[in-house]
Protein backbone atom coordinates (compact mmCIF):
# COMPACT_ATOMS: atom_id res chain seq x y z
CA UNK A 1 0.00 0.00 0.00
CA UNK A 2 1.96 3.25 -1.17
CA UNK A 3 -0.52 5.33 0.83
CA UNK A 4 0.24 4.22 4.07
CA UNK A 5 2.76 5.56 6.62
CA UNK A 6 4.74 2.10 6.67
CA UNK A 7 5.17 1.90 3.07
CA UNK A 8 9.31 2.09 3.24
CA UNK A 9 11.08 -0.91 1.70
CA UNK A 10 11.82 -3.90 4.25
CA UNK A 11 15.18 -5.58 4.98
CA UNK A 12 13.97 -7.89 7.85
CA UNK A 13 11.19 -9.52 9.89
CA UNK A 14 10.98 -11.35 13.28
CA UNK A 15 8.17 -13.36 13.93
CA UNK A 16 7.66 -13.23 18.41
CA UNK A 17 7.69 -17.06 19.58
CA UNK A 18 5.99 -16.25 23.02
CA UNK A 19 3.11 -14.62 21.16
CA UNK A 20 2.18 -15.80 17.84
CA UNK A 21 0.14 -12.71 17.10
CA UNK A 22 3.68 -10.20 17.27
CA UNK A 23 5.62 -9.90 14.51
CA UNK A 24 8.39 -7.08 14.01
CA UNK A 25 10.05 -5.65 10.77
CA UNK A 26 12.81 -3.27 9.75
CA UNK A 27 13.23 -0.91 7.79
CA UNK A 28 15.03 1.87 5.78
CA UNK A 29 13.10 4.62 7.41
CA UNK A 30 14.94 4.52 10.43
CA UNK A 31 11.82 2.64 11.87
CA UNK A 32 10.96 -0.39 13.48
CA UNK A 33 7.57 -1.04 13.26
CA UNK A 34 5.46 -4.03 15.87
CA UNK A 35 2.42 -5.38 14.19
CA UNK A 36 -0.48 -7.15 15.73
CA UNK A 37 -1.61 -9.74 13.28
CA UNK A 38 -4.97 -10.45 14.63
CA UNK A 39 -5.85 -6.86 13.98
CA UNK A 40 -4.14 -4.96 11.40
CA UNK A 41 -2.79 -2.38 13.60
CA UNK A 42 0.58 -0.99 15.15
CA UNK A 43 0.92 -1.88 18.13
CA UNK A 44 4.03 0.17 18.28
CA UNK A 45 6.39 1.92 16.82
CA UNK A 46 10.35 3.02 17.50
CA UNK A 47 10.67 6.23 15.56
CA UNK A 48 14.57 6.54 15.20
CA UNK A 49 15.84 10.16 14.79
CA UNK A 50 18.84 10.74 16.44
CA UNK A 51 18.58 12.35 19.19
CA UNK A 52 18.97 11.80 23.00
CA UNK A 53 15.86 10.80 25.05
CA UNK A 54 16.38 10.24 28.57
CA UNK A 55 19.86 9.32 27.96
CA UNK A 56 18.96 6.48 25.32
CA UNK A 57 19.90 7.12 21.38
CA UNK A 58 18.11 5.46 19.03
CA UNK A 59 19.01 4.70 14.98
CA UNK A 60 19.57 7.51 13.09
CA UNK A 61 20.21 5.22 9.69
CA UNK A 62 18.89 2.59 8.43
CA UNK A 63 17.71 -0.55 10.12
CA UNK A 64 18.82 -3.92 8.73
CA UNK A 65 17.35 -6.52 11.20
CA UNK A 66 15.09 -7.26 13.80
CA UNK A 67 14.86 -9.90 16.34
CA UNK A 68 12.65 -10.50 19.49
CA UNK A 69 14.61 -11.81 22.96
CA UNK A 70 13.42 -14.07 25.17
CA UNK A 71 14.20 -12.27 27.98
CA UNK A 72 11.69 -10.88 30.41
CA UNK A 73 8.51 -13.71 29.48
CA UNK A 74 10.15 -13.64 25.51
CA UNK A 75 7.12 -11.06 24.34
CA UNK A 76 8.44 -7.36 24.94
CA UNK A 77 12.29 -7.30 24.01
CA UNK A 78 13.30 -7.23 20.79
CA UNK A 79 16.79 -5.89 19.65
CA UNK A 80 17.55 -4.33 16.23
CA UNK A 81 21.00 -3.12 13.92
CA UNK A 82 21.43 -0.68 11.70
CA UNK A 83 23.54 1.60 9.35
CA UNK A 84 25.17 3.65 12.13
CA UNK A 85 26.77 0.61 13.60
CA UNK A 86 24.95 0.40 17.01
CA UNK A 87 22.50 -2.74 18.56
CA UNK A 88 19.83 -1.40 20.51
CA UNK A 89 17.28 -3.18 22.48
CA UNK A 90 13.81 -2.13 23.40
CA UNK A 91 10.90 -3.19 25.27
CA UNK A 92 7.06 -2.70 23.96
CA UNK A 93 6.12 -1.16 27.42
CA UNK A 94 9.10 1.54 27.22
CA UNK A 95 9.25 2.22 23.03
CA UNK A 96 9.93 5.97 23.81
CA UNK A 97 13.49 4.51 25.21
CA UNK A 98 16.76 1.73 24.20
CA UNK A 99 19.30 0.19 25.39
CA UNK A 100 22.87 -0.04 23.73
CA UNK A 101 24.25 -3.13 23.74
CA UNK A 102 27.01 -2.26 20.81
CA UNK A 103 28.67 0.51 18.83
CA UNK A 104 30.94 -0.68 16.13
CA UNK A 105 34.68 1.29 17.18
CA UNK A 106 34.87 2.15 12.90
CA UNK A 107 30.44 2.91 12.93
CA UNK A 108 30.71 0.09 10.13
CA UNK A 109 26.84 -0.74 9.20
CA UNK A 110 25.72 -4.00 11.52
CA UNK A 111 23.70 -6.27 8.85
CA UNK A 112 22.62 -9.02 11.42
CA UNK A 113 21.69 -9.88 15.01
CA UNK A 114 20.71 -13.04 17.05
CA UNK A 115 20.03 -14.08 20.08
CA UNK A 116 21.22 -17.53 21.95
CA UNK A 117 17.95 -19.68 21.90
CA UNK A 118 19.05 -20.98 25.69
CA UNK A 119 20.33 -18.20 27.18
CA UNK A 120 18.78 -14.46 26.10
CA UNK A 121 21.75 -12.73 27.90
CA UNK A 122 24.00 -13.79 24.78
CA UNK A 123 23.43 -12.38 21.18
CA UNK A 124 25.72 -12.18 18.02
CA UNK A 125 25.92 -9.74 15.08
CA UNK A 126 28.11 -9.08 12.01
CA UNK A 127 28.98 -6.05 10.66
CA UNK A 128 29.24 -5.42 6.47
CA UNK A 129 32.30 -7.00 4.90
CA UNK A 130 33.33 -8.20 8.02
CA UNK A 131 35.15 -11.89 8.67
CA UNK A 132 34.35 -11.92 12.14
CA UNK A 133 31.38 -12.64 14.12
CA UNK A 134 30.96 -10.77 17.36
CA UNK A 135 28.79 -12.52 20.76
CA UNK A 136 27.64 -9.68 23.39
CA UNK A 137 26.03 -10.12 26.86
CA UNK A 138 23.57 -7.56 27.58
CA UNK A 139 24.93 -7.38 31.16
CA UNK A 140 28.26 -6.07 29.94
CA UNK A 141 27.47 -3.84 26.84
CA UNK A 142 29.44 -2.18 24.56
CA UNK A 143 32.08 -4.40 25.18
CA UNK A 144 32.00 -7.84 22.97
CA UNK A 145 32.71 -11.25 25.13
CA UNK A 146 33.80 -13.43 22.19
CA UNK A 147 34.84 -12.80 18.56
CA UNK A 148 35.06 -15.56 15.96
CA UNK A 149 37.23 -14.81 13.28
CA UNK A 150 38.60 -17.96 11.43
CA UNK A 151 36.06 -17.03 8.46
CA UNK A 152 38.55 -16.14 5.62
CA UNK A 153 35.92 -13.95 3.89
CA UNK A 154 32.89 -12.13 4.34
CA UNK A 155 30.27 -13.82 7.01
CA UNK A 156 26.49 -13.93 5.78
CA UNK A 157 24.88 -16.20 8.28
CA UNK A 158 25.18 -16.99 11.85
CA UNK A 159 22.65 -19.62 13.43
CA UNK A 160 22.56 -20.20 17.32
CA UNK A 161 21.99 -23.88 18.13
CA UNK A 162 18.04 -24.59 19.35
CA UNK A 163 18.84 -27.16 21.99
CA UNK A 164 22.43 -25.73 23.73
CA UNK A 165 23.29 -22.17 24.95
CA UNK A 166 26.77 -22.61 24.21
CA UNK A 167 26.86 -23.84 20.22
CA UNK A 168 26.55 -21.39 17.00
CA UNK A 169 27.04 -21.95 13.85
CA UNK A 170 28.45 -19.62 10.91
CA UNK A 171 28.77 -19.36 7.32
CA UNK A 172 30.57 -17.18 4.80
CA UNK A 173 31.72 -15.78 1.29
CA UNK A 174 34.41 -18.59 2.03
CA UNK A 175 32.18 -21.17 1.36
CA UNK A 176 32.70 -22.57 4.93
CA UNK A 177 29.49 -23.84 7.38
CA UNK A 178 31.19 -23.56 11.47
CA UNK A 179 30.13 -24.94 14.56
CA UNK A 180 32.00 -23.30 17.63
CA UNK A 181 31.67 -23.94 20.91
CA UNK A 182 31.87 -21.15 23.13
CA UNK A 183 31.41 -22.30 26.95
CA UNK A 184 34.68 -21.60 27.61
CA UNK A 185 33.76 -17.74 27.66
CA UNK A 186 35.39 -15.28 28.44
CA UNK A 187 38.57 -17.05 27.45
CA UNK A 188 38.81 -16.63 23.95
CA UNK A 189 37.25 -19.39 20.87
CA UNK A 190 40.61 -20.15 18.85
CA UNK A 191 38.75 -22.48 15.99
CA UNK A 192 35.26 -24.04 15.15
CA UNK A 193 34.56 -28.01 16.51
CA UNK A 194 33.29 -28.97 13.10
CA UNK A 195 33.59 -27.44 9.50
CA UNK A 196 32.09 -27.82 6.12
CA UNK A 197 32.94 -26.60 2.93
CA UNK A 198 30.37 -26.46 0.47
CA UNK A 199 30.23 -25.56 -3.55
CA UNK A 200 30.21 -22.01 -3.67
CA UNK A 201 29.82 -19.29 -1.02
CA UNK A 202 27.18 -19.59 1.75
CA UNK A 203 24.32 -17.09 1.92
CA UNK A 204 22.21 -18.11 4.80
CA UNK A 205 22.28 -20.79 7.79
CA UNK A 206 19.81 -22.12 9.63
CA UNK A 207 19.79 -24.56 12.56
CA UNK A 208 16.12 -26.55 12.91
CA UNK A 209 14.22 -25.88 15.88
CA UNK A 210 12.33 -29.58 15.79
CA UNK A 211 15.17 -31.66 14.26
CA UNK A 212 18.24 -30.25 16.50
CA UNK A 213 21.12 -32.53 14.33
CA UNK A 214 20.38 -30.99 11.59
CA UNK A 215 21.26 -27.51 9.40
CA UNK A 216 20.44 -25.93 6.30
CA UNK A 217 22.50 -24.32 3.59
CA UNK A 218 21.69 -21.95 0.97
CA UNK A 219 24.74 -20.95 -1.63
CA UNK A 220 24.13 -20.10 -5.71
CA UNK A 221 21.37 -22.08 -6.38
CA UNK A 222 21.38 -25.15 -3.45
CA UNK A 223 19.63 -25.97 -0.56
CA UNK A 224 21.99 -28.28 1.42
CA UNK A 225 20.76 -30.10 4.81
CA UNK A 226 23.57 -30.89 6.95
CA UNK A 227 24.15 -33.72 9.45
CA UNK A 228 25.63 -32.35 12.95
Amino acid sequence: NKNSDFCAPLTSFDWNEIDPNLIGTSSIDTTCTIWGLETGQILGRTQVNGHVKTQLIAHDKEVYDIAFSRAGGGRDMFASVGADGSVRMFDLRHLEHSTIIYEDPSHNPLLRLAWNKQDPNYLTTISMDSIEVIILDVRVPCAPVARLNNHRAVVNGVAWAPHSSCHICTSGDDRQALIWDIQQIPRAIEDPILAYTADGEINQVQWSSTQPDWIAICYNNNLEILRV
